[in-house]
């Protein structure tokens, strides 16, 4: 049934681009008469106005981007996200450290990534490591709880609880320029060297071109105190050591062509990630350097168009293809030699489609007469993805996924909302090589909803009350489902249901020293079951299974105020706080000690703090943050307990013309940085035993012409 759904809007979608025709521009008609020889008479023809209202998003949205996003000290994506409410990082440690995130206690494998529009994949584990993605081209960071607040786009976006994305910069030129390049330069501690460069091209009035690449190298050592309690509060050890293991070598390139036409846009990129590092490992049994390493490749080729077939009809094609290897090495041979190699691939193709019920209404009269605005969108998914590995006995698994989403919003007036149902339907194929034809696996159709509702009690300002209810699952990896020994074949998807009910205000001064103020607030609460958890398989503690055993509950709320003054002498001022209160629950078993107790690694407050000053070229930035106590363990326990850690980080950057500045927009320009992360040295774990760096910086210089 989905298949024959799929096919059908398939065949709709090409039947309407190939019966389209280009819109062709109007222009307002003036006719003029002489009533007689003396006078004349001017007449215009009645003109009408259209435009489709402003959007409020009914799902709010937490958005890093452009010269805030670049000012903050980060190396990567998962240091952007620590600035976000709800947000939980997992740090391993190291330059290339294992950097995974968890939004509102629901776990890593819950995030959907979006990078350009189209989800990053992982079959095999589920999770995306956002360290690998540099912040160097990125343009926006934005995160989204429930899902994006659109209902054009592909049925992927519907399908997590909740939705990075990660937006590349798109070429822009300025006053006749036809390209534009940036070459950059950081170097600092843990002999960090990091070069890059972007190139970009006006090929054509409507073709643009983007080029860039990047290199990061890092031995990674670095001191630090390690530190340990007796639950007495007598000291157990307290030393210093230098943490080994921890280097990196790292390539990305990116090339992407972004078209243009009439009544739409398209683009096409091709992404390339290389790496070998060092795995420092965790600081246990007196044992101080590890000699575990991991390589990566990653590549895709990915792209797609945006185009308005006619008046109150668009349509969105997407597509891509991707190839990934990871290969994982332990030569110690006293625990257990490891040499995995995995490689796994990804065949992805969406179409979308909107239709505008009602078209909008003069501009004059939309509010006056109280108009509604109803759009319905109907979108196919349809991915392919196969692991392949050099594991004994191991199925050699390919999974087909059809993704069916149709949606409607509605505006009328103040009232804004939002609904969706998600079809998904799973079949795995297993290539055993003791068997001649694959095992067929077939998962039962799911069918998830999801609510949005906001509304404007005040017309005359940004005031909004909404609300949202959404019911999601993630199925098993095929790590869970077929790694050898450890995976099980009958495996439920992990469900989780949302509730959300929040405020928000946002003001705009035209005078006086305020430019604006905002804050917003939102109560959660979260029940995810069928969770997937590794147990031990029999008596032995060394064999484990996983199984669908945990549950949770989840208690929250998150809280985010911002404010931007306009000082004299052209300074301008803004800050931004967020809090975040979790509570949140294991309540698997009545009869285990991890009964009721805070989930491993879940705090129950934390939050941080930004701030920027701008003067002229001149900018400073601040952050602090804050991670509250919290248990390595849902046996909230003394002998679990891990301490509150904070960093204070500060950058100041200027630019400045490397020529005196003229007529042409094509003077070069430069900027200087400096970065000092941990200012005041911090000793702390944000996983236990895996020691995080005390104080560290970095220099950058940038040209830009």
């Amino acid at each position: 049934m989905h298949l024959r759904l799929l096919i059908s809007v398939c065949m709709l979608s090409f039947c309407a681009m190939s019966g389209s025709q280009s819109l062709m521009a109007q222009g307002d008609s003036v006719s003029l008469s002489f009533a007689d020889s003396v006078a004349r008479r001017l007449t215009l023809d009645e003109v009408t106005v259209s435009a489709r209202r402003h959007e409020e998003p009914v799902v709010p949205v937490q958005a890093l981007q452009g010269s805030r996003l670049q000012a903050l000290s980060t190396q990567s994506v998962a240091d952007a996200m620590r600035y976000f409410s709800g947000v939980q990082i997992k740090d391993y440690g190291g330059v290339g450290g294992l950097k995974t995130v968890d939004v509102r206690s629901m776990g890593s494998n819950h995030l959907g990534v979006f990078y350009d529009g189209i989800e990053i994949g992982n079959a095999q584990n589920g999770t995306v490591d956002l360290g690998k993605f540099s912040m160097e081209n990125m343009e926006q960071v934005s995160l989204y709880n429930g899902q994006k607040s659109e209902i054009f786009q592909s049925a992927k976006d519907f399908g997590s609880a909740g939705t990075l994305y990660l937006r590349t910069r798109r070429p822009r030129f300025v006053g006749g320029k036809s390209y534009n390049v940036s070459l950059t330069m950081k170097a600092g501690t843990f002999g960090l060297a990091n070069p890059s460069v972007l190139y970009e091209q006006r090929l054509t009035d409507n073709l643009h071109l983007s080029a860039s690449a990047e290199f990061a190298y890092a031995h990674g050592r670095y001191h630090f105190r390690y530190r340990r309690l007796l639950p007495s509060g007598q000291v157990a050890w307290d030393t210093t050591a230098v943490r080994q293991n921890g280097d990196v070598r790292q390539w990305r390139a990116e090339v992407g062509l972004f078209g243009y036409m009439p009544e739409g846009k398209w683009h096409v990129k091709g992404y390339f990630y290389d790496s070998e590092k060092g795995i420092p490992g965790a600081i246990v049994n007196n044992v101080w350097k590890n000699a575990q390493r991991q390589w990566d490749r990653n590549a895709f080729v990915q792209g797609n168009l945006t185009k308005t077939i006619t008046q109150g009809y668009d349509f969105l094609l997407s597509a891509k293809y991707s190839n990934d290897r990871m290969r994982y090495l332990n030569p110690d041979t006293t625990l257990m030699y490891i040499d995995n190699d995995f490689t796994q691939q990804e065949v992805y193709l969406s179409m979308a489609h909107r239709v505008i019920l009602s078209g909008a209404r003069s501009l004059v009269q939309e509010w006056q007469s109280s108009p509604v605005e109803w759009d319905v969108a109907l979108s196919a998914d349809y991915q392919y993805n196969t692991l392949a590995g050099n594991l004994a006995n191991f199925v050699f698994p390919e999974r087909h996924t059809v993704l069916v989403a149709a949606a409607s919003q509605l505006y009328w007036t103040y009232v804004r909302a939002q609904a969706s149902l998600l079809s998904t339907l799973v079949v795995d194929k297993l290539h055993q090589p003791a068997l001649q034809q694959p095992s067929v696996i077939r998962q039962q159709p799911q069918f998830t909803p999801a609510v949005f509702v906001s509304y404007q009690p005040l017309p005359a300002e940004q005031f909004f009350v909404r609300a949202f209810y959404k019911h999601i699952f993630r199925m098993p990896t095929f790590n869970d489902l077929y790694y050898t020994d450890i995976g099980n074949i009958s495996l439920k998807p992990e469900y989780t249901t949302q509730y959300d009910v929040g405020l928000q205000y946002d003001k705009q001064f035209a005078y006086g020293v305020v430019q604006q103020a905002g804050a917003k607030v939102d109560g959660y609460f979260n029940n995810v079951t069928n969770k997937i958890v590794a147990i031990p398989k029999g008596n032995g503690q060394y064999r484990w299974q996983m199984m669908n055993y945990g549950k949770v509950h989840i208690l929250g709320c998150d809280a985010n105020a911002s404010v931007t003054f306009r000082l004299p002498a052209e300074v301008f001022l803004s800050a931004a706080l967020s809090y975040t209160f979790q509570s949140a629950r294991d309540l698997t078993d009545p009869h285990e000690i991890t009964y009721g107790g805070q989930i491993a690694y879940i705090p129950w407050h934390s939050g941080s703090l930004t701030a920027n000053l701008l003067w002229r070229g001149l900018t400073v930035n601040y952050s602090f943050i804050y991670v509250g106590e919290r248990y390595h363990s849902s046996a909230n326990i003394p002998v679990n307990y891990e301490q509150p850690w904070y960093t204070h980080d500060m950058s100041v950057s200027y630019e400045f013309a490397l020529a005196r500045a003229g007529k042409s927009h094509n003077t070069p320009r430069m900027q200087v940085a400096v970065e000092i992360n941990n200012m005041f040295n911090q000793q702390y774990e944000v996983i236990l035993n895996y020691p995080m760096p005390g104080i560290n910086g970095k220099g950058i210089v940038k040209v830009m012409f």
